[in-house]
């Protein structure tokens, strides 16, 4: 898989967390933890960002969209299972919100004007998807997405898919934390090493080592 992913401007960074004014809820004192599943792309980067996201307790790289029987890289990666590449993240919302995610996701995670693919890795495991499990998480997700589009953040009209999660299926563990055990490698080098540069740089009170 080789993917070339846009940086955006740091204006875009601030803009978003103006975005969520008014229709993502405010980080509760106590909660117990949650869950959110975003797809964009090959896991392996996006499970790297979430990472280094504050609040973030746990990433699993996985797949969502499709059946138990065919979750499995090697079947996935014919295009023809209806799973997209995903990743499962839990997360303290005391620390750090699902809007922030939402921002994480939008900002750096991924490039969402691209249609069934991302940079040259092309197939509908590798589209930009929000999978969400309470109808709160759907809210959130459409009214972003809505302001974005409305103020033209991207310059081309976002393709993020905002669907009900069925089930998560965890992906074989060779996959997971892939970045970290693999961080010598061209294609992280060139991909997805990047990503961890302009979380740091464009959301730094979000990153975490």
């Amino acid at each position: 898989m080789i993917l070339r992913m846009v940086s955006l401007p740091v204006r875009h960074a601030a803009l978003f967390g103006l975005l969520l004014a008014g229709f993502v809820p405010a980080r509760p004192a106590f909660a117990q933890q949650q869950t959110a599943v975003f797809a964009g792309g090959c896991f392996w980067g996006v499970d790297a960002v979430f990472r280094h996201v504050r609040g973030v307790k746990r990433v699993v790289s996985g797949y969502a969209g499709g059946n138990a029987v065919t979750a499995h890289y090697e079947i996935v990666s014919t295009n023809t299972t209806g799973h997209a590449e995903s990743v499962e993240v839990t997360y303290d919302p005391a620390q750090v919100s699902y809007g922030d995610l939402l921002r994480v996701f939008f900002t750096v995670a991924h490039d969402p004007t691209q249609l069934n693919r991302q940079g040259p890795d092309v197939g509908t495991q590798y589209r930009s998807v929000v999978f969400y499990t309470t109808d709160a998480q759907r809210q959130a997700a459409l009214g972003y997405i809505e302001h974005m589009q409305r103020d033209h953040v991207f310059p081309r009209p976002i393709v993020t898919q905002v669907v009900p999660l069925d089930r998560f299926y965890p992906a074989e563990e060779y996959h997971q934390n892939y970045l970290a055990r693999h961080s010598d490698q061209p294609y992280i080098v060139y991909n997805d090493l990047p990503k961890l540069t302009r979380l740091q740089e464009q959301l730094p009170e979000l990153y975490q080592k």
